[in-house]
């Protein structure tokens, strides 16, 4: 009886999300601490599109450097689609995130930011992001921080632009460790021995890639966070190298998205690597698949649950021989 209720629960919750409304927001009521944030818009006239969304975003300052079409992979792959669109998408602006960066170093587990975008049979078009208390949570970052305010409205800038008659949806979803980071981080004692930081750090993401990918993981984005943000605006002397990657895997997106479309927020993760120039270790990390149960009303009884845990503990695997 209690597994029956609790799917019941995760049916309703998919019915609420998947659905959007033309009526305006509802009077305010008492904040629940929520990590993700959907924007939801009719749209039977089609007016907004992938393409629409990305233009929009880009002219308020957040470059989207990957957007992923999951349902022409997930066609191949399954025998049905969830969604009429269910995109995972990349976004980042460089300034800001520069400058949250070089406060932060574990910023950069959500560089870039990620979301997801889907329209269903209902007709509508949905955008999920992460919210400022998510950001701030999972990377450490006080949320009173001005940088992250401003990354924050932008992104809310970016959603009502791509969407002028879109409403936020309430969730229902309250976070059950709001004050955890639920970070999996990892440090690696360097002995280069001669040989140089740039040439340790190209063989080990060639083994990290020749560990991950014949196992289903899909690398979408690689960010040199050193190359392409610090160095751009001057900001050298610190790092012998920092990048990120975008990590995704269609067979645990897929079983995810059925009940819980909005888990893009989370994905692709990002992944980062940094050494500090004068130090003789290698940081590693990345948010913790908890953070997608314990903030969008994931239960331990759903598929996607069982695929995210065993998604983490491959990863874990690969970095912790890899760091030995």
């Amino acid at each position: 009886m209690k597994k029956i209720y609790s799917l019941m629960i995760v049916a309703l919750m998919a019915l609420s999300i998947v659905g959007c409304s033309t009526a305006p927001e509802a009077p305010a009521k008492p904040k629940k601490i929520q990590d993700v944030q959907v924007f939801s818009t009719p749209n039977a006239d089609g007016k907004v599109t992938i393409k629409s969304i990305e233009a929009a975003f880009d002219g308020v300052g957040l470059e989207i450097p990957g957007n992923n079409d999951m349902n022409k992979p997930f066609s191949q792959r399954f025998s049905k689609l969830h969604y009429k669109i269910y995109n995972l998408a990349m976004f980042i602006n460089t300034d800001l995130t520069f400058k949250l960066l070089k406060k932060y170093p574990s910023f950069g587990a959500l560089t870039p930011l990620t979301m997801s975008i889907w329209e269903g049979k209902e007709g509508c078009m949905n955008i999920s992001t992460l919210t400022i208390h998510a950001m701030a949570r999972s990377t450490g970052i006080p949320v009173t921080d001005p940088d992250l305010i401003a990354y924050a409205e932008l992104i809310h800038k970016g959603l009502k632009t791509a969407m002028p008659h879109g409403t936020f949806k309430d969730l229902d979803h309250t976070v059950k460790f709001p004050n955890k980071t639920l970070a999996t981080n990892f440090e690696m004692e360097l002995d280069l021995d001669g040989q140089s930081p740039e040439d340790f750090i190209e063989e080990f993401e060639a083994e990290f890639e020749g560990e991950m990918e014949p196992i289903g993981f899909l690398l979408p984005n690689y960010t040199n966070v050193q190359e392409e943000i610090f160095d751009d605006r001057g900001y050298t002397g610190v790092y012998d190298f920092y990048h990120t990657y975008s990590i995704c895997k269609f067979d645990v997106i897929y079983p995810v998205s059925e009940n819980h479309p909005e888990a893009g927020a989370w994905a692709p993760c990002s992944f980062y690597l940094y050494k500090k120039k004068g130090e003789d270790k290698m940081y590693l990390g990345f948010l913790s698949v908890d953070n997608w149960i314990t903030t969008i009303g994931m239960t331990e009884e759903e598929e996607g649950t069982k695929k995210l845990r065993e998604a983490q503990k491959f990863i874990e695997n690969i970095i912790n021989e890899m760091t030995e």
